[in-house]
């Protein structure tokens, strides 16, 4: 079907590669939405659902993105991007990688595409596939690349999640979403710590759940001081609780880990950079220090 029967209903047109879960969830909230859509997956099967629900299926990559303009990719990672678009016809589409990549990826793969006649708009969905397409469920995706082509195609890519723009250079929705996500694999591994210490005690999980949930959406209210303290540079003002204080405090944790039959290997290492902070001075300031200590 050619790019003018496609878009030739009232709402844009869509090309979606990839029909996994997200891209499956991606295309059923389009269609519900009354959007043209055309699909590919390099497996055929996968399209069944969709087809039932009105998606053009194509037969190859190349003929799916011959029906629009606005190619959405979401496939596996950026190896598949290449594999499928290798000689596929890119002058005057508008690409959004939905991959989920490194900042690096992203970057190169805008000069790929730039090379090839194409805009480009990089993304990193904060949502698992039941949270697409359903209003409050808190699901976005984070956007970076092309101004232009966000700012054309802004009314689609609301329509599965919210949309942030975050800026011109194509890395930065990946190294949004990867900032997020290494923060919360963190809080998991504290979360992690705190049930193996009370296992095998006469504490439910159940219990502590309660307990360790609201501790940790109080302890958020630390991530706004932390980035103001970095942008002021000021990292002593004000502060409550000293890194000499806190590294003085961590035997009790450390030997309570120890008397738990808990092993330490999730805090150690950041107990570690506490350390280090302290022995370079820091003994005033709070934790906001470590973050200097990452940077190479």
């Amino acid at each position: 079907m050619g790019e003018k029967a496609v878009e030739g209903c009232g709402k844009s047109a869509v090309v979606l590669l990839g029909l996994g879960a997200m891209g499956s969830a991606l295309g059923r909230a389009w269609l519900a939405a009354g959007h043209a859509l055309t699909v590919w997956n390099r497996s055929g099967g996968r399209a069944g659902p969709l087809a039932e629900e009105g998606a053009v299926v194509a037969g190859t990559a190349a003929g799916a993105v011959a029906a629009g303009r606005l190619v959405v990719v979401c496939l596996l990672d950026d190896e598949s991007v290449e594999q499928a678009l290798a000689g596929v016809e890119l002058a005057g589409k508008d690409v959004v990688n939905l991959v989920t990549g490194t900042p690096g990826q992203a970057r190169a793969r805008a000069v790929w595409a730039e090379a090839r006649g194409a805009r480009y708009l990089d993304g990193g969905i904060m949502a698992v596939p039941p949270m697409i397409g359903v209003p409050g469920a808190g699901a976005y995706v984070f956007y970076s690349g092309s101004g232009e082509l966000f700012e054309e195609h802004r009314e689609v890519l609301t329509v599965p999640a919210g949309a942030r723009y975050v800026g011109a250079d194509a890395g930065y929705a990946a190294l949004h979403d990867v900032a997020l996500l290494s923060a919360m694999y963190g809080m998991f591994a504290g979360v992690a710590h705190a049930f193996a210490l009370v296992r095998g005690e006469a504490v439910e999980p159940g219990d502590l759940a309660p307990l360790l949930g609201s501790w940790l959406t109080a302890m958020a209210g630390s991530v706004e001081r932390t980035a103001a303290r970095l942008e002021s540079g000021d990292y002593a003002t004000g502060v409550v609780s000293g890194l000499g204080m806190q590294v003085a405090g961590k035997e009790t944790l450390l030997r309570t880990a120890e008397e738990q039959r808990v092993s330490v290997e999730l805090l150690s290492p950041y107990f570690r950079l506490m350390e280090h902070r302290l022995a370079l001075g820091g003994g005033a300031e709070d934790l906001t220090g470590v973050v200097d200590l990452l940077r190479r």
